[in-house]
């Protein structure tokens, strides 16, 4: 384990910087760098230098407080100097997707920066909720990369992918003097693919992670049962009138759909692809189940479906468990009816649900169905889906 002069750089301070990432981080001895754009909370986390992670078990009351952390604006040049000090051993992030391009520049000075001070080897892993976020952010930070730097990064950084799994809803601590506290689930895992990080010795050690080279069975497993049966339980809840997710999977009918769609369905497909052991999936899923009915987490069913276009992408949560369940030949009821609903997630403060239900009524949910699903116009799954939204719609959308 590292002793407490090692540093690491994560950038995003939010709450799955803080309420996670960040303390697995500390807890491996690591002082830990947040680096983020909101300057009031640097400021805060330099003045304090730590705050409550509050585990937000159903059963259990807990209070970590987390220490020996700092924070630099991520646009000003200290991040850049951080690079390339002798002390840094890891960097990384949990950002949102959508962020990843905008911090590709700052992380290609920094490697420049540490390139030219000549100092060792690097690992840096994304902790985005996507697939390949790591090799997504390296193909960003070599768009800002001379072809010099382009030959030392690949011969001391490993850009390592992984699956990350925690929910961190947002939090506001009533009894707390400080913002910076956060309040989480006692549920983590965060999988990492070592062969990306063998490269660069020494090896990374963290407290709490797995390293595995079965990264993808992984991923899979996590976004097309965590994410999937969650996404399912925001549209559907969101359709029956539930603020949040503990309050929609108690709803007998929205719990059996997603077990089924998670269980008989996605978990099938997943069971057969990846040889998966049965009853430790079924562990799995039951453990799933447990964790979205915590009441209190207090999670609304908006934020977990918010971007209804980008969990509707191909390869998502949504249509990726359908697609993989229909190539074993395995029903997608209820995978159908997760997706349906999320073609009727209609709330006015979503941009992406906006502009959704325009394009439904512009030009009609058959031909949006086909253009975002890719499913045939007219055939067997799109009508499936169809069926779902119309059942759906007439049951709790015309009631005026």
């Amino acid at each position: 384990m590292p002793d407490k002069r090692h540093k690491a750089i994560h950038f995003g301070a939010g709450n799955i910087g803080r309420g996670f990432i960040g303390p697995l981080l500390v807890n491996s001895g690591y002082h830990v760098i947040f680096a983020d754009v909101n300057e009031q909370v640097i400021k805060q986390l330099n003045d304090q230098d730590s705050y409550n992670v509050l585990i937000l078990d159903e059963d259990e009351e807990q209070i970590n407080s987390i220490s020996d952390v700092s924070g630099v604006v991520s646009t000003s040049d200290d991040i850049v100097k951080e690079f390339a000090s002798p002390e840094l051993d890891i960097v990384t992030t949990a950002v949102g997707p959508s962020i990843l391009e905008k911090i590709g520049q700052t992380i290609a000075q920094g490697l420049h920066a540490r390139r030219k001070a000549k100092q060792g080897p690097l690992n840096i892993i994304a902790c985005e909720n996507m697939i390949n976020q790591t090799s997504t952010l390296r193909s960003y930070v070599f768009d800002h990369l001379s072809d010099d730097d382009k030959q030392w990064v690949k011969e001391n950084v490993g850009f390592a992918n992984c699956s990350v799994d925690r929910i961190v809803p947002p939090y506001d601590p009533k009894d707390s003097d400080t913002p910076l506290d956060v309040g989480v689930e006692g549920f983590y895992e965060w999988v990492v693919d070592k062969d990306a990080l063998q490269r660069t010795p020494p090896n990374i050690q963290l407290k709490g992670v797995k390293l595995t080279s079965e990264l993808d069975a992984y991923i899979e497993r996590k976004l097309f049962t965590l994410n999937c049966g969650h996404a399912i339980s925001a549209y559907l809840g969101f359709l029956k009138g539930y603020r949040t997710i503990d309050q929609a999977v108690r709803d007998e009918e929205i719990r059996a759909v997603v077990h089924a769609a998670l269980w008989d369905e996605a978990g099938a497909a997943l069971r057969r692809k990846h040889k998966f052991d049965e009853g430790e999936y079924r562990e799995y899923v039951e453990k799933i189940m447990e964790r979205f009915s915590n009441p209190r987490l207090k999670d609304d069913v908006t934020r977990v479906g918010r971007e209804p276009l980008r969990k509707l992408a191909k390869g998502d949560r949504l249509l990726g468990p359908t697609t993989m369940a229909l190539e074993y030949g395995l029903p997608t009821d209820n995978l159908s009816k997760g997706i349906a609903a999320a073609f009727l997630f209609d709330h006015e403060g979503d941009k992406q649900a906006v502009e959704l239900q325009k394009r439904v009524e512009k030009e009609g949910i058959e031909k949006v169905v086909a253009d975002i699903t890719g499913f045939e116009q007219g055939g067997r799954e799109h009508g499936k889906i169809l069926e779902a939204y119309e059942e759906l719609r007439k049951k709790y959308k015309q009631k005026n």
